[in-house]
């Protein structure tokens, strides 16, 4: 009996081998968790056809939104492990989401299989354009002695943007009333305006008003500045410790086989060294991941560490959309 159950397992082993060897013979399809017309979109069309020409396959894509991409993300988690559903993942899918909701739908760690982490946005720190501060330091000491009378605005409880600046007021000990507006272009409008006191945008929408000077940057929310505002200090050479920025991954539902998962690495790899991908997120402020971090095993660490470091200041904020 023994025999015949390990004959069985070496079938299934061999089977499952040789379909993945052939992968991919049809179209595949990318997940993109959240509506048509976000930032999302971009990086997601960028990477299709470029992956799809390396394949040799049609890489279409299916906007699932709702519930902060928990919906999409589940989809993935819950789909045939063979290769051909995968999902662009975010930082608020794989990590902020865990923390956010009492019963998420998945557990990012353990229902995926990680990829590749591809890009990075950062964030920006901006105020309306008459608050009278010029830097960090001003803005922390202005929002202490004003925090009654100050608002900060976010594209919705539990968007990047509402944590990115929940991040901000935890680590700054700044406790300012939180205004969410159905997206970031309403909440933008309303910092132009002046109706509320600052926003931490994703870089990509926040650089065409911080040109046109109708909103006054205060900090980049990473490391180092970025290229296209290269004017713009970081908050930590400013004096504090604060690394708010979305990221886009991708992966696979779990149990998919290794050799596919190392084959739609190689495609995600090579579409990132592509000079036309580079070269149109690259203007728009997003950040290339160095080579090192591009393998599946460091993202498995990456999501780990993310979730740890987002949980934080949903604590501190108190911050549940459930």
């Amino acid at each position: 009996m023994r025999k015949v159950v390990s004959a069985l397992v070496v079938a299934l082993a061999l089977s499952s081998a040789a379909h993945a060897a052939d992968w991919p013979t049809r179209t595949i399809t990318m997940i993109n968790p959240f509506a048509a017309g976000g930032p999302n979109d971009v990086v997601a069309r960028l990477f299709a056809q470029r992956m799809g020409e390396i394949l040799g396959q049609s890489v279409i894509i299916e906007n699932v939104g709702g519930a902060g991409g928990m919906n999409g993300a589940d989809r993935v988690a819950k789909a045939a492990p063979d290769g051909y559903t995968f999902l662009l993942g975010t930082v608020g899918t794989q990590a902020q989401n865990q923390s956010l909701f009492k019963k998420p739908a998945y557990n990012s760690v353990t229902d995926f299989a990680p990829v590749a982490l591809m890009v990075e946005a950062p964030l920006v720190l901006v105020a309306r354009r008459d608050l009278p501060v010029r830097d960090m330091k001003e803005f922390v000491a202005y929002g202490k002695a004003n925090k009654d009378k100050m608002q900060f605005a976010s594209a919705g409880t539990g968007s990047a943007i509402h944590l990115g600046c929940a991040l901000v007021n935890m680590v700054t000990g700044l406790d300012i009333v939180h205004v969410p507006y159905r997206g970031a272009n309403p909440a933008m409008q309303d910092l132009m305006g002046g109706r509320v006191d600052y926003l931490c945008d994703i870089i990509t929408t926040a650089k065409p008003q911080i040109d046109a000077g109708t909103v006054k940057p205060i900090a980049i929310l990473t490391r180092e500045r970025s290229k296209v505002l290269p004017d713009v200090p970081t908050a930590i050479e400013q004096g504090f410790d604060v690394e708010a920025y979305t990221w886009n991954a991708f992966f696979l539902p779990k149990g998919t086989p290794e050799p596919i998962v190392q084959e739609l690495n190689r495609a995600t790899v090579e579409a990132m060294k592509t000079p036309a991908v580079r070269e149109k997120l690259e203007s728009a402020g997003l950040v290339f991941v160095s080579d090192d971090r591009t393998t599946p095993e460091y993202l498995a660490e990456f999501v780990q560490s993310e979730i740890v470091k987002w949980a934080a200041p949903i604590k501190a904020g108190n911050i549940s959309v459930d």
